[in-house]
C-alpha cells in the first residue's frame, strides 16, 4: 500500500499503490489489512485533514467490496438503500456537522444484523464526536479507533513527491529538501505548498526551483499572517 487523498483541483490516484505507509499510518493500515477479522462492527479511522484517512476509506472498499459515501447521504436516502444487498459502508468525514443520527444508528444496526462492518473516518475518535443519541453515542464509542498521526520526514516527503507526481510536474531532490526544513509538519500543509507551486509554476512558465519554493513559502506565511 501507498497514501494520501486531498481535495485538490486534480484527480488524486486512489489505487493500493499510491498508498504510502510510515509510521504515522502503519497501524491504521494494519487495521485494515485485517478485516474481517475485526472484533466488533465497525471501525474508527481518525486524524488531522488530508492524512490520507479518505484514501484508506477507498482501500478498505475495494477489499471488502464497500460503498463510501459521505455524512450527508443519510439525509437524502434510507440506509436500507445506501447499504443494499452489501455488508459493508464505509462512511466518510462522519464527525461533520450532526446529521441524522436515528438515520446513522438504524444503518450501524442493519449492518452489524447483516454480519457485517462500517468504517467511519473523522478527525477525532468517535468517543469525543457530538452525538446526542444515547444508543448511537455507546456504539460508536465501543468501536476500535486508530488513529492517523503527523508524518515524519520520510513519509512527507514521499507524499510531497507523489502529491507533484500527480499533476505530472517534476521537482528536484533539493526542492523537497528545502520544504522539509521549512514547512509546518502536516499533510494539509503538502497539499497548499504544491498546489501553490503548481499555480506559480504555470504562472511564471518556470520549473519549480528552491528559489520558486521560497517565494511561494515567504507568500503563504504572509496571507496566513493577513488571515490571522
Amino acid at each position: 500500500m501507498r497514501q494520501l487523498t486531498l481535495d485538490l483541483a486534480h484527480r488524486p490516484r486512489l489505487g493500493a499503490e499510491d498508498f504510502l505507509i510510515g509510521a504515522a499510518n502503519r497501524e491504521a493500515v494494519a487495521w485494515v489489512a485485517r478485516w474481517p477479522h475485526w472484533p466488533a462492527p465497525g471501525l474508527a479511522v481518525f486524524g488531522p485533514e488530508s492524512a490520507g484517512k479518505s484514501h484508506l476509506a477507498h482501500l478498505w472498499a475495494a477489499r471488502s467490496g464497500a460503498s463510501v459515501v459521505a455524512l450527508a447521504a443519510l439525509a437524502g436516502a434510507a440506509p436500507e438503500a445506501l447499504l443494499g444487498d452489501r455488508r459493508a459502508l464505509a462512511l466518510d468525514a462522519a464527525d461533520g456537522p450532526p446529521g441524522d443520527e436515528r438515520a446513522l444508528l438504524h444503518l450501524y444496526n442493519l449492518v452489524a444484523g447483516r454480519g457485517g462492518h462500517l468504517l467511519l473516518t473523522g478527525r477525532r475518535p468517535p468517543a469525543q464526536w457530538r452525538v446526542r443519541l444515547p444508543d448511537l453515542g455507546s456504539r460508536l464509542a465501543a468501536l476500535p479507533a486508530v488513529a492517523v498521526g503527523a508524518p515524519d520526514d520520510a513519509l512527507l516527503g514521499a507524499v510531497i513527491e507523489k502529491l507533484f507526481a500527480d499533476r505530472r510536474m517534476p521537482v528536484a531532490e533539493e526542492v523537497v529538501v528545502y520544504l522539509l526544513r521549512r514547512m509546518d509538519r502536516s499533510f494539509a500543509t503538502a497539499g497548499r505548498l504544491v498546489a501553490a507551486l503548481d499555480a506559480a509554476a504555470l504562472a511564471g512558465r518556470c520549473p519549480v526551483s528552491v528559489t520558486l519554493a521560497r517565494r511561494v513559502l515567504a507568500t503563504l506565511r504572509s496571507q496566513e499572517q493577513g488571515e490571522s
